[in-house]
């Protein structure tokens, strides 16, 4: 499912920035793009990340800013004044008439001391984790509206299928004997010169017409219907139980045209088949 959330927070001179973005995913799939000096909180945003989110391909983007110096500078006194020291000796020594400057001391290796500031790794969590609550909250907040509207939709296009279903039931009523008197009229046409055992004869026939029966497959389709709409009026994590019964009910109505010949039935069958992918391609928004 479709999501968006931002979150902010500051702190201890650090300000974090966190945007999540997740598009349509039938698995779950999460992708933290972090500065590299953050690396190693990187399993933490994740983990966070999957109390709120279980479905989706999902981006987790974090920026920050720091308003403290990152670096301090130092200089060593004593190592300076050696140097200079030093310098002082040897033009006094060979009489060297070059002055010592500041761009000559500074030259040399360990005058200047650059040194990184280190934060304490909970110290800067407990920042970028808070914004990054806020941000999931956020899209979380996104995604349940748009879940909503997403429950809406099927539950319109599970009414249009359960009604379609109801009609094709009425046409098939009497389908299995109407079956069974053209088989036997086609069977007589074919064979008007050779003697039948008119016994053997109605039994197969009605094996044949037994089988051309979609009245099973009618009543596991209403099962999976009601079980359809049990689950997704459920509260729990329902994506791939949806997808299931949709694929059963797929399986259902599949063996319904292949077994009824009678038009309006097959004109049904070819709407509720439309239907049904509709639902299938949204199921796999749903957590």
């Amino acid at each position: 499912m479709t999501g968006y959330g931002k979150g902010e927070y500051e702190g201890s001179g650090l300000k974090f920035t966190v945007e999540v973005k997740s598009v349509n995913h039938r698995y779950n799939d999460v992708s933290v793009r972090i500065p590299r000096m953050f690396n190693s909180l990187e399993e933490k945003v994740k983990k966070l990340a999957a109390e709120y989110i279980t479905r989706g391909k999902v981006d987790i983007y974090v920026n920050y800013i720091s308003y403290e110096p990152n670096v301090t500078i130092e200089l060593d006194k004593n190592l300076t004044k050696s140097y200079i020291d030093c310098f002082e000796f040897i033009k006094e020594e060979f009489k060297i008439k070059d002055e010592i400057n500041l761009s000559l001391i500074a030259g040399f290796p360990d005058i200047i001391r650059i040194e990184k500031i280190e934060k304490e790794e909970d110290t800067i969590w407990n920042i970028l984790g808070t914004a990054l609550e806020s941000a999931l909250e956020s899209f979380a907040l996104m995604r349940l509206r748009e879940g909503e509207r997403l429950h809406k939709d099927i539950m319109k296009k599970i009414s249009s299928i359960e009604e379609m279903v109801k009609e094709t039931d009425m046409l098939s009523l009497g389908m299995a004997e109407a079956n069974r008197d053209k088989f036997y009229q086609r069977v007589k046409d074919l064979a008007k010169d050779i003697n039948l055992d008119e016994n053997r004869l109605m039994t197969e026939i009605i094996i044949i017409a037994d089988k051309s029966s979609i009245d099973e497959e009618l009543v596991r389709l209403k099962s999976h219907l009601k079980e359809f709409k049990n689950t997704i009026n459920g509260s729990i994590s329902l994506g791939k139980k949806l997808d299931f019964i949709i694929q059963e009910m797929n399986r259902e109505v599949n063996t319904i045209g292949s077994k009824a010949s009678e038009f309006n039935i097959t004109n049904y069958v070819i709407n509720m088949k439309t239907e049904i992918e509709k639902i299938r391609e949204q199921v796999q928004n749903i957590e």
